[in-house]
Protein backbone atom coordinates (compact mmCIF):
# COMPACT_ATOMS: atom_id res chain seq x y z
CA UNK A 1 0.00 0.00 0.00
CA UNK A 2 0.89 3.45 -1.10
CA UNK A 3 1.22 6.53 1.40
CA UNK A 4 1.06 9.80 -0.08
CA UNK A 5 1.83 12.35 1.97
CA UNK A 6 -0.18 15.43 1.63
CA UNK A 7 -2.19 14.83 -0.87
CA UNK A 8 -4.56 18.25 -0.39
CA UNK A 9 -1.46 20.21 -0.84
CA UNK A 10 -1.85 21.75 2.62
CA UNK A 11 1.82 21.71 3.49
CA UNK A 12 2.64 23.14 0.33
CA UNK A 13 -0.61 25.57 0.58
CA UNK A 14 1.28 26.79 4.07
CA UNK A 15 4.63 26.98 3.33
CA UNK A 16 3.67 29.75 0.95
CA UNK A 17 2.11 31.82 3.17
CA UNK A 18 4.76 31.53 5.61
CA UNK A 19 7.99 31.84 3.03
CA UNK A 20 8.65 34.35 0.54
CA UNK A 21 10.62 32.00 -2.10
CA UNK A 22 10.91 34.86 -4.96
CA UNK A 23 14.30 35.64 -5.78
CA UNK A 24 15.63 34.09 -2.73
CA UNK A 25 18.89 31.70 -1.88
CA UNK A 26 17.19 28.73 -0.38
CA UNK A 27 18.78 26.14 2.24
CA UNK A 28 16.95 23.16 2.78
CA UNK A 29 18.01 20.63 5.92
CA UNK A 30 16.67 17.64 5.81
CA UNK A 31 15.42 17.27 2.05
CA UNK A 32 14.73 13.68 1.85
CA UNK A 33 13.94 12.29 -1.74
CA UNK A 34 13.40 15.97 -3.11
CA UNK A 35 9.21 15.79 -2.18
CA UNK A 36 9.04 19.54 -0.78
CA UNK A 37 12.04 21.02 -2.78
CA UNK A 38 10.00 20.50 -6.32
CA UNK A 39 6.95 22.98 -4.34
CA UNK A 40 8.88 25.79 -3.67
CA UNK A 41 11.80 25.23 -6.04
CA UNK A 42 10.96 27.36 -9.22
CA UNK A 43 10.53 30.44 -7.29
CA UNK A 44 14.15 30.22 -5.64
CA UNK A 45 17.41 31.53 -7.38
CA UNK A 46 18.96 29.06 -5.69
CA UNK A 47 18.46 25.60 -3.94
CA UNK A 48 21.25 24.11 -1.47
CA UNK A 49 19.16 20.68 -0.26
CA UNK A 50 20.93 18.38 2.46
CA UNK A 51 20.18 14.93 3.83
CA UNK A 52 22.03 12.64 6.13
CA UNK A 53 21.00 9.46 3.61
CA UNK A 54 23.00 8.68 0.34
CA UNK A 55 19.73 6.80 -1.09
CA UNK A 56 17.40 9.52 -0.52
CA UNK A 57 19.76 12.22 -1.91
CA UNK A 58 20.36 10.10 -4.91
CA UNK A 59 16.88 9.50 -5.13
CA UNK A 60 16.42 13.24 -5.38
CA UNK A 61 19.26 13.67 -7.65
CA UNK A 62 17.04 11.16 -10.10
CA UNK A 63 13.98 12.71 -9.88
CA UNK A 64 14.87 16.54 -10.47
CA UNK A 65 13.14 17.79 -12.91
CA UNK A 66 15.18 18.97 -16.08
CA UNK A 67 13.88 22.96 -15.64
CA UNK A 68 15.53 22.74 -12.48
CA UNK A 69 18.64 21.27 -12.88
CA UNK A 70 21.36 24.18 -12.50
CA UNK A 71 19.28 25.95 -9.95
CA UNK A 72 19.01 22.72 -7.23
CA UNK A 73 21.90 21.26 -5.33
CA UNK A 74 21.38 17.74 -3.24
CA UNK A 75 24.07 17.26 -1.32
CA UNK A 76 24.83 14.30 1.73
CA UNK A 77 25.34 16.15 4.73
CA UNK A 78 24.73 16.82 8.15
CA UNK A 79 24.15 20.38 9.13
CA UNK A 80 25.00 19.17 12.63
CA UNK A 81 28.63 18.42 11.67
CA UNK A 82 31.47 21.09 12.22
CA UNK A 83 33.49 21.62 9.00
CA UNK A 84 30.45 21.82 6.63
CA UNK A 85 31.17 24.22 4.18
CA UNK A 86 28.68 26.73 2.54
CA UNK A 87 28.38 29.14 -0.12
CA UNK A 88 30.12 32.12 1.19
CA UNK A 89 26.79 34.41 -0.07
CA UNK A 90 25.02 32.98 2.44
CA UNK A 91 21.08 32.13 2.54
CA UNK A 92 17.94 34.60 2.99
CA UNK A 93 15.93 31.20 4.08
CA UNK A 94 16.42 28.23 5.32
CA UNK A 95 13.75 25.30 5.49
CA UNK A 96 13.12 21.85 7.63
CA UNK A 97 10.72 19.62 6.74
CA UNK A 98 9.88 16.70 9.10
CA UNK A 99 13.62 17.07 9.97
CA UNK A 100 13.14 16.99 13.68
Amino acid sequence: MRVSIDPESTEVQVIHELVEFEGRRVLEVGCGDGRMTWRYADKAVSVLALDTSDAKIQQAIDNTPGRLSGKVEFRVADITQAGLELPQEGFEVAILSHSL
